[in-house]
């Protein structure tokens, strides 16, 4: 996945925290709002000191990085998405992690319609 289509700053982080929606599951909480000028959805990750030591709070976000590259023509390009991860996520696997984002992201209606 580009750089460019990832959160990075703490002004876009808060924006998204503070006037965007959520939901949650047990293991990912997923925040969005809608950017209606944007050609492409970007996405923010956060994986708490809690969860597990460097090694395993890296492997979380190749994880969930890998999960959005291969989601790519099938979520909608004018949001901005945050990805939360909770403390499951340190004993779950890629396609365990990936399912669980396609979980919170249908319920949040970010698919297309294709």
């Amino acid at each position: 996945m580009k750089k460019a289509y990832r959160l990075k700053k703490n002004e876009e982080f808060q924006l998204v925290f503070n006037k965007g929606q959520s939901f949650a599951n047990r293991q990912l909480v997923l925040y969005y709002i809608r950017k209606r000028e944007q050609q492409h959805f970007r996405f923010g990750l956060s994986v708490s000191k809690k969860v597990g030591n460097a090694v395993v709070r890296n492997q979380i976000k190749r994880y969930i990085r890998q999960a959005f590259t291969e989601l790519d023509g099938k979520l909608a390009n004018d949001f901005d998405l945050i990805v939360i991860a909770r403390n499951p996520t340190k004993d779950m696997n890629f396609h365990q992690i990936k399912k669980s984002l396609i979980h919170v992201l249908s319920k949040s209606k970010l698919f297309t319609k294709n």
